[in-house]
């Protein structure tokens, strides 16, 4: 398989970058001048020079709600070989998680990033866990270094958008 494919969204999957809601995305324990967006945001996730990184310690907790409900498929998290990821926990519409009650909740899909999976293959999680996603944590747990300092240059989730009925589209049915 080609590089090129590797990292292509499979089909019928889409960039779900449309449908996350900006003014609720989270990142605990970023760096001020390496934020979320340089690894989430359309534009600034291509560019290799810029990048998320952690501040204090390796972890990093990222909480990205969606305006609509959505079913994950997969997930790409590029990084560099030394500083990148490695242990990755996700978790489905869990809000208000931070690093103390982290580890209170099992997670719904864990994964240990390869350098191939740092270079852009995807992730293909286990679909049944992340069928009516509302939300997603992702827990950067450390990375490949054991390094005091994780970097992520992007990160792209790929799914598709739940059709949900339109209640106001109903019309009510008369007994006669």
């Amino acid at each position: 398989m080609s590089a090129e494919s590797a990292s292509a969204i499979q089909r019928g999957q889409v960039d779900l970058l449309d449908f996350i809601d900006w003014s609720r995305v989270e990142c605990l324990n970023q760096s001020s001048s390496h934020s979320l967006a340089n690894a989430l945001k359309q534009g600034y996730r291509e560019d290799d020079g810029l990048n998320l990184e952690s501040d204090a310690d390796e972890q990093l907790l990222i909480y990205i709600p969606f305006n609509q409900v959505v079913k994950l498929h997969s997930i790409v998290i590029k990084g560099p070989e030394e500083e990148g990821p490695k242990t990755v926990k996700l978790f489905s519409n869990k809000e208000h998680m931070g690093f103390s009650n982290v580890n209170d909740f099992p997670p719904s899909d864990t994964a240990v990033l390869s350098p191939e999976n740092l270079e852009g293959k995807p992730v293909v999680l286990k679909y049944v866990k992340f069928q009516n996603v509302r939300s997603l944590t992702i827990f950067i747990e450390d990375n490949q270094s054991g390094s005091d300092i994780t970097k992520v240059q992007k990160i792209t989730l790929s799914g598709s958008t739940v059709e949900t009925t339109d209640m106001k589209g109903l019309k009510k049915i008369e007994d006669h």
